[in-house]
């Protein structure tokens, strides 16, 4: 019974939710924004327990005096910015945007320039014209890099034509190709959980 019931409960709401998709029945579509109203009341829990999570991790790292001072930024970050959010709220000239503003945009901006260098790490290993499929690979790279920036124009006039027909035809059919799978993989889970076939999430696995 502790398994049958939460089966049970999955199936029903996933062939609701499968079902509003060919129905345009007011019936279906008022089913369908109820359940969506749950949905984001379950999200907002989740945010609580990946907050919890966060603060529990932190504190444990604390303990074992793994990068205090880092760990103790980030928890008095964790506390300030909803402070800061209830006492003078989120309008443009709040405290809350103003740290919004400058001080995590600037911090978000930071690792995210610091990711290009992992991106050109990640591609001068995987664009070594080791055979005829990664000379291809890297040709279509580089032409495609050059034809982004303005100075291909004065290399060519083609240079940009060149690049825009290889990301909206070669580019876009491997890009297809690649979410048909993500969506054929995604429906076969779906199918699964609906059917009770998989069930690693009643074992808190």
């Amino acid at each position: 019974m502790q398994q049958r019931l939460p089966v049970l409960i999955c199936f029903v709401a996933g062939i609701l939710m499968f079902l509003q998709y060919f129905s345009r029945h007011p019936v279906a579509r008022t089913v369908f924004v109820s359940i969506n109203d749950y949905w984001q009341i379950i999200f907002a829990f989740t945010l609580l327990v990946g907050v919890a999570a966060f603060g529990k991790s932190n504190l444990r790292q604390i303990g074992r005096g793994i990068d205090t001072p880092y760990r103790f930024i980030a928890l008095s970050g964790l506390v300030i910015m909803p402070v800061l959010a209830i006492i003078g709220g989120i309008k443009i000239d709040s405290p809350f945007q103003w740290a919004f503003e400058y001080m995590l945009a600037p911090m978000q901006a930071t690792v995210f320039s610091l990711l290009a260098f992992f991106v050109a790490s990640a591609s001068y290993r995987g664009f070594r014209a080791r055979n005829l499929q990664a000379a291809v690979l890297l040709g279509a790279a580089l032409i495609v890099l050059i034809g982004r920036v303005p100075i291909s124009e004065m290399i060519s006039d083609s240079f940009p034509k060149v690049t825009f027909w290889i990301q909206n035809y070669p580019s876009m059919s491997a890009r297809r190709g690649i979410l048909i799978g993500i969506g054929l993989g995604s429906m076969t889970t779906a199918l699964r959980v609906i059917l009770g076939i998989e069930r690693t999430y009643l074992r808190g696995e």
